[in-house]
């Protein structure tokens, strides 16, 4: 179980950090509210969400089918 732990957290470390922040807030939002409310907030979280760089370094490292580039710390 260790070494798999061991795997996982190592790919989250490479995932940008607004990213795992926004996923685990999104998680803990719709545990607690409906279906409808809960989409209703995840579109908005994710239009918010395209305004900063680690989507468009991720976006460009995707095309040139490189690793990303460092994100953007908290």
């Amino acid at each position: 179980m260790l070494t798999e732990v061991s795997k996982f957290a190592k790919l989250l470390a490479l995932k940008s950090p607004i990213a795992v922040q926004g996923t685990k807030h999104i998680l803990n939002y719709s545990r607690d509210h409906n279906v409808h409310d809960s989409l209703t907030y995840v579109a908005t979280w994710n239009m918010s969400q395209l305004l900063t760089e680690d989507v468009f370094k991720a976006g460009l490292a995707s095309m040139s089918k490189k690793p990303p580039p460092p994100f953007s710390k908290l």
